[in-house]
């Protein structure tokens, strides 16, 4: 008989209590090549935001550029007493995926996963992005733990899994399972399955199949579904059969609907994509779920698109003891990521 998987931790949802947000501010010009010039004020302004509801744990590469950051923040109306600035090397800003995911242990105490990180399986400079758990731990309370498989690291990205903090998790095959850009070479469904049992206390996981176009992760769930309540995930739908996106996104649909938590279906509510974003002749994954839930807000990215407005009265109704703060990311998507990529959430 196998082995029964005890579950160590809980992985709570977004939408529960946060302590604090990590974020680390941009210096990599590379990662957004010609439109470098407006993306530290598009920081600023997330950042300042979110000091309205908590505390910003802001990583800088060095203590010389605290006061240009800090004129930056206080220009966009900044709570600064809510700013903590570390100091701490990066290659890129990425939080989602290279800071630790947060747990809760049984007594309800933090735990720090540090998952190993591997710039996506697709980057070569990664080995301070990799070591930025281990150079943080100290600001914040709770144990530090590297989970490991079979005396294995195992490469995990906080914006491949999305969790309902009741036992449902959320990805893709095509970003865990794939041998393009592969994490865990060793890894399989079941070994996944355990895996997230153990360290997230999840009891059953959703397999959607894959992302969308132009995402240079392979396949993170944050672009095209997101939990926002127990039983009820936002799912990018794409309405255009001739766009390239079309048949993957009809395709989770079709998986999501099918799965049933305790003999009643899960809710779905299909967010539009927006319409195709090219950024030098490259197709950039510019997608509404990459928002970011707060204590008192929700960050929506927006693109300049007449769907912004739908898609910000959809999120109004839904999250009805929250404002929605939109944001534009129409250059931060050049870099191939948006708010929920580069916050890490803290809980309570």
């Amino acid at each position: 008989m196998p082995r029964k998987t005890i579950s160590l931790f809980r992985m709570p949802a977004e939408w529960e209590k946060q302590k604090s947000t990590l974020i680390g501010w941009p210096y990599n010009k590379n990662d957004w090549p010609g439109k470098f010039k407006n993306i530290p004020m598009v920081f600023a302004k997330i950042i300042s935001k979110i000091t309205l509801s908590q505390k910003v744990n802001l990583l800088i590469k060095n203590y010389s550029s605290k006061n240009t950051i800090k004129k930056m923040l206080l220009k966009n109306d900044a709570k600064i007493r809510n700013v903590k600035f570390i100091t701490c090397k990066t290659n890129r800003v990425w939080m989602r995926d290279t800071g630790p995911i947060f747990a809760k242990t049984k007594k309800n105490k933090n735990v720090l996963l540090n998952w190993k990180f591997n710039g996506w399986a697709k980057y070569k400079n990664y080995s301070a992005d990799n070591k930025v758990n281990l150079r943080i731990k100290s600001y914040f309370k709770g144990k530090i733990i590297s989970p490991k498989f079979n005396k294995k690291s195992i490469v995990l990205e906080g914006g491949s899994i999305d969790v309902n903090g009741q036992g449902l998790l959320i990805t893709t095959k095509e970003c865990l399972l794939s041998k393009i850009q592969q994490r865990n070479s060793f890894l399989k469904i079941k070994d996944y399955d355990h895996i997230f049992q153990k360290f997230f206390g999840v009891k059953k996981v959703i397999w959607l199949n894959k992302g969308i176009v132009g995402d240079d992760t392979h396949g993170h769930v944050d672009d095209i579904a997101r939990f926002v309540s127990s039983n009820k995930v936002f799912l990018a739908f794409e309405n255009n059969k001739k766009d390239k996106n079309y048949k993957n996104l009809n395709e989770n649909f079709n998986i999501l609907k099918k799965i049933k938590i305790n003999s009643s279906k899960i809710k779905i509510k299909k967010i539009p994509m927006p319409s195709p974003i090219y950024i030098n002749k490259v197709r950039v994954p510019a997608s509404y779920l990459n928002f970011y839930i707060l204590n008192k807000f929700v960050l929506l990215p927006t693109f300049n698109d007449p769907k912004d407005k739908i898609v910000f009265e959809i999120f109004k109704k839904e999250f009805k003891n929250r404002k929605i703060i939109p944001i534009n990311c129409s250059e931060l998507i050049w870099g191939f990521g948006a708010i929920h990529c580069l916050t890490q959430q803290e809980p309570k």
